[in-house]
């Protein structure tokens, strides 16, 4: 199993989680195709035993909406495997030529970057709905993480000359360099985190 690279060029044996709450939610085992295709969906926590890349491409079939007010639709994304898988394996290339680091690891400390660690839920008391920061769960902080990321990317490429694959290169590499300035999943972290505190 360790001769196995995922997409045949990256090597996953010497890549760790620093994050000691995402160690058991962040799964990178070697895989030739990340694909389940369902498999593990009847066990509980399956998410955790997908691998990490396999959740990135499902999370960019479908984005999905950013509040109540469905500010982004991914009604254009949805479709075939094959193209997202193409279009991950292109950003990871042009990852590992900026940075000559392994696209996978980059991906993974830019999960750890982009993880909540508060947010606020909002429950009813009487008449009145009282806000709350509550700590959020490891495996939903990696959900959040690669839902802002994919988000972010799609913003960036939707109706502009910036290509999907460039998008989400630039996206997981802001969010690896903790760049809030070019990183629209720090600056959401931070925002909410923000929230949370003020509601403590």
């Amino acid at each position: 199993m360790a001769d196995i690279k995922i997409f045949d060029k990256w090597d996953v044996s010497g890549i760790q989680v620093n994050d000691t709450g995402l160690k058991n939610y962040i799964n990178f085992s070697p895989r030739l195709v990340p694909k389940s295709s369902g498999r593990l969906s009847r066990q509980q926590f399956y998410k955790s035993k997908m691998n990490i890349v396999e959740r990135l491409i499902m999370k960019m079939m479908v984005p999905g909406h950013k509040g109540r007010k469905h500010l982004i639709t991914s009604g254009r994304v949805v479709g075939r495997y094959v193209t997202t898988y193409r279009i991950v394996k292109e950003a990871f290339d042009k990852i590992y030529e900026r940075t000559k680091i392994n696209p996978i690891e980059v991906l993974v400390r830019a999960i750890e970057n982009a993880a909540l660690r508060e947010e606020i839920a909002g429950y009813q008391v009487g008449g009145i709905i009282v806000r709350r920061a509550v700590i959020t769960a490891p495996q939903r902080r990696v959900d959040i993480a690669l839902k802002i990321i994919t988000q972010a990317a799609y913003k960036k490429a939707f109706g502009k000359k910036e290509t999907m694959v460039d998008a989400l290169a630039n996206e997981i590499m802001a969010t690896y360099n903790r760049d809030n300035q070019k990183s629209d999943a720090i600056r959401e972290r931070e925002r909410i985190e923000k929230e949370a505190e003020g509601a403590r």
